[in-house]
């Protein structure tokens, strides 16, 4: 008999990575039955899983009686929230809403679940960094889940590749070269890179098939650690333009962005100088643990050249 996987924010990009790798994945396409959990069951993502046999239903993360129903009968949860600086949510809404499920999970007998997670960088940074919520939160909300004892493994996802290419941050020049900037060093910074819309899927299958072992740890997923010089070293490489990377003032830095998140991401950026984005931790058993499923992660080289349209 199958068991029952619900993934929330299924019509996302992390959520719709793990429905794609479980659906191509022979073994796990006939162990699981997927329960798609997105906020709006309407829209076009929605209705395409549906078409694909996926039971898909809308839940509200601030009812328990609405989380209740969402996740009965469920043996697998796949959970990723919303941080409050993309959604514009009152401060402390993502940890409540990842408690919420937490609490849900709990009482529905949930067997494993599988957390996007990240690092608390207040406390990594001894207070130095103290404004990356969107970090802090998920971190709380993993501590929260491990103090109530369900079942759980951690993966953290790196640097997404396609902020480089989905926010403008590689901006083309009039002679045609590419320059990124940034409020780190061009050496310094470590940028663990990840493609989610591929990856976290591949992370996800191999976290299942390795339940057992991987329990109560976490998952740090990244293809490598890339300084900027070597992102951009590889983007010329591939794609044969001429690109630079360019350190910025701190304050340059924020004048790119919105006042209300100019802080957040500064300090997000200054993270992966030090103490690190994951904190020093090593990519090494998250490779391995794909390896062992037949899988690897896709690298920086990998993702530009099926993006080459991008740079003519």
């Amino acid at each position: 008999m199958s068991k029952l996987l619900t993934v929330f924010g299924a019509t996302g990009i992390q959520g719709g990575s793990v429905i794609r790798a479980v659906l191509a994945d022979s073994a796990l396409s006939q162990s699981f039955k997927i329960r798609a959990v997105t906020r709006d069951v309407s829209k076009s993502a929605a209705q395409a899983l549906a078409k694909q046999g996926v039971e898909v239903i809308a839940a509200d993360m601030n009812s328990q009686s609405s989380l209740a129903s969402a996740l009965k009968g469920t043996h697998t949860l796949f959970l990723v929230t919303l941080p409050d600086v993309v959604t514009g949510a009152a401060p402390g809404t993502e940890f409540e809403n990842g408690k919420n499920v937490a609490d849900a999970a709990r009482d529905a007998g949930v067997q494993h679940i599988v957390f996007s997670s990240l690092i608390n960088v207040t406390d990594a940074s001894n207070g130095r960094l103290p404004h990356v919520a969107h970090f802090d939160s998920k971190a709380k909300i993993e501590a929260y889940i491990r103090s109530q004892g369900t079942p759980a493994t951690f993966v953290q996802p790196g640097y997404y590749m396609t902020n480089f290419t989905n926010l403008g941050l590689l901006r083309k020049g009039d002679d045609g070269s590419y320059t990124l900037s940034g409020p780190t060093g061009a050496t310094k910074a470590q940028l663990p890179l990840i493609f989610p819309e591929s990856d976290m899927g591949k992370y996800f299958v191999a976290v299942v098939k390795n339940r057992t072992r991987v329990l109560g740890k976490q998952i740090y997923a990244a293809a490598d650690y890339y300084t900027p010089s070597r992102i951009m070293a590889e983007f010329e490489e591939v794609t044969g333009k001429k690109g630079q990377y360019v350190q910025v003032d701190q304050a340059v830095y924020k004048s790119f962005l919105p006042p209300s998140i100019a802080q957040e991401f500064l300090e997000n950026e200054l993270l992966c100088e030090e103490p690190g984005f994951f904190a020093g931790g090593s990519l090494v058993d998250g490779h391995e643990l794909l390896a062992g499923v037949g899988l690897a992660p896709t690298t920086w080289k990998e993702f530009l050249e099926g993006r080459r349209e991008l740079f003519v």
